[in-house]
C-alpha cells in the first residue's frame, strides 16, 4: 500500500490531518527496528489488527473505489470502510453513458449509502449531466434522505437543461425533504433549478438560524418577494448569488438592517433573455445603505447584455468590486464605469468593437483607485494609452491579462517595445497574451 506524506492532500478531496497516536507509535517502532528484523516483522504483521484510528487515517487518503477494494480484505477493514467519519462528505455523480463520458456513482453504492450512511451525510453535492434522467435520479436520492441532517447541499448541472426539465412538483417535493429534515443547513447551491417561493419559505422555517450561503442564479420560479423572505429571516446570511431580476431596493435594505450580519459577498448575474429586454433601476440610496452596513463586502456583477440594454446601469455611483462583461460593451458604458465605480477591484471586458478605449482606460485608472486586475479581449487600445494606464495604476496591478491583438502600435511604442515599458512600471516582467496558433 502506498504511503502518503502527512502534508499532502488526499485524492478524495479530504485535507490531511496530524497522524493519530497509533500511527506515531507504529512509525517510531519501525524506525528503531534493525533492517533485517524490520523485513521479517513487516511480512509477518497481521494487517487485520491495525487500530481503527489508524485505518481511518489511511482510508481518508484513498479514493472511494480503492476504499471499496480495501474493505474486502478482512472484516476489520470492512468495518473501517463503514465508519461514519468517512461518509460525512460525499458527491453523487449521475451521468448517462449515452450523453456523458464522465464516470457515474454505481447504483449499488448509492443503495448502500442510503441504507447504511444516510444519517451520517453532512456535506453533499450532486453533479449531473444534461439529461433529465440524471436529474430525476438526483431527486429520487434526495427524497430518501429523511434521516440525515445536511449542513451543505449543492446541485450542480454540468450542462443545461438538467434540473429545469424535471417536473417541478417532483423537484420541490425532493428538496423539501432535505429542508424539513436538515434543521442546520448552512450552505445551499441550487442554480438553474425550478425552486420556487413556497419551497424557500420551508427552507427559512427550518434553517433560518444556520443558513450562511445561498446561490440561486437562474431560478425563474422565484420572485423578488421570495428572496426578500429569505433576507428578512436569515440574519446570518453572508453570501448570496442571484439574478438581477430578483434584486430590489427592499432586498438591499433588508440585508442592511441592524439585525443582519455583515454581508461578505453578493453576486448578481445580469442576463438578457431577449434583445431589448427592460431592466429596472436600483436607487443609489439603497446601495449606500448596503455599504454603510457592510463596508468590506464584495459586489460581483456579470453582464450578458446587448449594447442597447445598458441604459439603466452605471448612471449613478454603484459599489461594484468585480465587473465582468461577457458580451460587447460600448465606449460610453465603459466611460460611465470609470466615473461611477470607485470600489472597482477587477474588470474584464470580453469585447468592445473597433473604436480604441484610450480615454476610457485612463478615466478608469484615475477614478478606480483600488483596481488591481484587468483583462481585455476583443478590444483596441493604443500602445501609448495602455502604457499611461499602467503607469497610473502602478504596481497595484497584480493581474494584467491583455491579448496582443488588443494593442495598436503608434508613434511612441511598437509591440516589440511595449513589454519593456510596461514591465518597468509593474516592477516585474510582463508580456501580452498571445492567441495559440494550432
Amino acid at each position: 500500500m502506498k504511503r502518503v506524506k502527512g502534508g499532502e492532500e488526499g485524492s478524495n478531496g479530504c485535507c490531511s490531518k496530524s497522524p493519530p497516536e497509533a500511527c506515531k507509535k507504529v512509525r517510531k517502532e519501525l524506525s528503531e527496528a534493525p533492517e533485517a528484523v524490520l523485513a521479517r516483522d513487516v511480512s509477518e504483521y497481521d494487517w487485520s489488527r491495525l487500530p481503527q484510528e489508524l485505518l481511518l487515517h489511511i482510508f481518508q487518503y484513498l479514493p472511494l473505489l480503492d476504499r471499496a477494494y480495501a474493505s474486502q480484505v478482512c472484516r476489520g477493514w470492512n468495518q473501517a470502510f463503514h465508519m461514519p467519519e468517512l461518509w460525512r462528505c460525499f458527491e453523487f455523480e449521475l451521468n448517462q453513458p449515452a450523453s456523458s463520458y464522465l464516470k457515474a456513482t454505481h447504483p449499488d453504492l448509492i443503495k448502500q449509502i442510503i441504507k447504511r450512511h444516510s444519517n451520517h451525510l453532512q456535506y453533499v453535492s450532486f453533479k449531473v449531466d444534461s439529461s433529465t434522467e440524471s436529474a430525476e435520479a438526483a431527486c429520487d436520492i434526495l427524497s430518501q434522505l429523511v434521516n440525515c441532517s445536511l449542513k451543505t447541499l449543492g446541485l450542480i448541472s454540468t450542462a443545461r437543461p438538467s434540473f429545469m426539465e424535471v417536473p417541478k412538483s417532483h423537484f420541490i417535493s425532493a428538496l423539501t425533504v432535505v429542508f424539513v429534515n436538515s434543521k442546520s443547513l448552512s450552505s445551499l447551491k441550487i442554480d438553474d433549478t425550478p425552486v420556487d417561493d413556497p419551497s424557500l419559505k420551508v427552507l427559512v422555517a427550518n434553517n433560518s438560524d444556520t443558513l450562511k450561503l445561498l446561490k440561486m442564479s437562474s431560478c425563474p420560479h422565484v420572485s423578488p418577494a421570495g428572496i426578500l423572505c429569505v433576507a428578512d429571516q436569515c440574519h446570518g446570511l453572508r453570501e448570496l448569488a442571484l439574478n438581477y431580476h430578483l434584486l430590489s431596493d427592499e432586498l438591499l435594505l433588508a440585508l442592511s438592517s441592524e439585525k443582519h450580519v455583515h454581508l461578505e459577498h453578493l453576486r448578481i448575474d445580469v442576463v438578457s433573455e431577449n434583445p431589448g429586454q427592460h431592466f429596472h433601476t436600483i436607487k443609489k440610496s439603497s446601495w449606500d445603505a448596503m455599504v454603510r452596513h457592510s463596508p468590506k463586502f464584495n459586489l460581483v456583477m456579470y453582464f450578458f447584455l446587448y449594447e442597447d440594454e445598458f441604459g439603466p446601469f452605471f448612471n449613478e455611483e454603484i459599489p461594484v468590486t468585480h465587473l465582468y462583461f461577457g458580451r460587447s460593451v460600448s465606449k460610453e458604458v465603459l466611460g460611465r464605469v470609470g466615473l461611477h465605480c470607485p470600489r472597482l477591484v477587477e474588470l474584464v471586458v470580453c469585447a468592445n468593437g473597433l473604436r480604441p478605449l484610450d480615454e476610457e482606460l485612463i478615466r478608469i485608472a484615475k477614478h478606480c483607485t483600488q483596481l488591481s486586475a484587468i483583462g481585455l479581449g476583443e478590444c483596441e487600445v493604443s500602445c501609448s494609452a495602455f502604457v499611461e494606464f499602467v503607469k497610473m495604476c502602478g504596481r497595484r496591478l497584480s493581474q494584467l491579462s491583455i491579448m496582443e491583438e488588443v494593442l495598436i502600435p503608434d508613434h511612441k511604442y511598437s509591440l516589440d517595445e511595449i513589454h519593456w515599458e510596461v514591465s518597468k512600471h509593474l516592477g516585474r516582467v510582463w508580456f501580452p497574451d498571445m492567441m495559440p496558433t494550432w
